[in-house]
C-alpha cells in the first residue's frame, strides 16, 4: 500500500542498501517558511547530501539517534548548512542544546514539532511528532520500521524501555509513520501494537528455548532465529542479550 508523504515533507534516500538498513536510510525534509528541517541526514556520501542540500536552506538539522547510519555525515552536513545539530546525546549536538525535555516543542514556524524520548533501540533514541494543516506524522527512526522488525542492541539498548516507548507510540493516534528504513506507513498507532505483540511472542519463544536446554545467547539464537538469514544472528544476539536480561530482572528466568 502506499501512502503520500504529507505536504510538508520531501524523503530523500541514501544509497546505503543492506541488512540492517534495509532499501537505506531516510532522510527527512520538513519544509517551514524560515527554511528546512532535516531529520537524519544519513551516512557520509556526499551525493546524498548534496541532494539533500539542494531542496533549499536548512535551519536545523535533527538526529533520531546516534547510529552512524543515521548520523555519520552530521559533522559535514553541519558544514555544509551551517545549521545547528540537535540530538538527545551532547557529544552529537553542534551548535545547539541537546534534546533534553520529553514532549518539548521545537521553535519553528509553521510546524508543531515535538520531541518524544523513546529509548530501547539506542539509549539516545528519540521519535519526532510532526503536524501542520491537519496531517500529522511520527518520524520514528529505528524505534519502528517501516519493513519487518528492529534490533534492540543491548547493552546500550534495552528492552524494558523499548516495550514502554512502544506503548506510547501506541497511544499516537491519526499519524502516518515516516521511519529511518523501509516505506512510510499509514498508521503509527497500529506498527507499534503489531511490534508490542511480536515482542511478547519472542519473550515466549526465547523461554521454550531455555525450557529445551539452550544456555547462552548463541543457543537461543539458533533455536528462535533458525529461519532468519544467519547475515542477521549477530543483531538477533544482540536482541537475545536484552530480552535474557528483561527476563532476569522480572524474575522470569534465572
Amino acid at each position: 500500500m502506499s501512502v503520500e508523504l504529507p505536504t510538508w515533507c520531501r524523503m530523500v534516500r541514501a544509497d546505503n542498501p543492506g541488512p540492517m538498513t534495509l532499501d537505506g536510510t531516510n532522510t527527512y525534509v520538513l519544509s517551514t517558511p524560515a527554511g528546512n528541517i532535516v531529520v537524519d541526514p544519513g551516512p557520509l556520501i556526499d551525493e546524498h547530501l548534496e541532494a539533500v542540500a539542494a531542496l533549499g536552506p536548512v535551519v536545523v538539522t535533527l538526529l533520531t539517534h546516534g547510529h552512524l547510519d543515521h548520523s555519520e555525515a552530521s559533522g559535514r552536513f553541519h558544514e555544509m548548512s551551517h545549521a545547528p545539530v540537535l540530538a538527545q546525546d551532547p557529544a552529537l549536538c553542534l551548535d545547539g542544546e541537546p534534546l533534553r525535555a520529553d514532549g518539548a516543542a521545537i521553535d519553528v514556524p509553521g510546524l508543531d514539532l515535538r520531541v518524544l524520548h523513546t529509548p530501547g533501540h539506542s539509549a539516545d533514541s528519540v521519535c519526532f511528532s510532526v503536524s501542520a494543516g491537519g496531517e500529522r506524522a511520527v518520524l520514528t527512526g529505528d524505534t519502528i520500521l517501516g519493513r519487518g522488525t528492529t534490533v534492540v542492541a543491548h547493552p546500550d539498548g534495552r528492552l524494558g524501555p523499548y516495550l514502554g516507548s512502544l506503548a506510547r507510540l501506541r497511544d499516537v493516534a491519526d499519524a502516518i509513520m515516516l521511519p529511518g528504513h523501509g516505506p512510510v506507513r499509514p498508521d503509527t498507532a497500529a506498527l507499534a501494537e503489531e511490534y508490542l505483540a511480536h515482542r511478547a511472542e519472542r519473550l515466549a519463544e526465547v523461554r521454550a528455548a531455555l525450557a529445551a536446554g539452550a544456555r547462552t545467547p548463541r543457543d537461543v539464537v539458533e533455536i528462535v532465529y533458525a529461519e532468519v538469514d544467519r547475515s542477521l544472528w549477530p543483531a538477533a544476539e544482540l536482541s537475545v542479550r536484552a530480552q535474557l536480561e528483561y527476563l532476569t530482572e522480572r524474575g522470569l528466568i534465572t
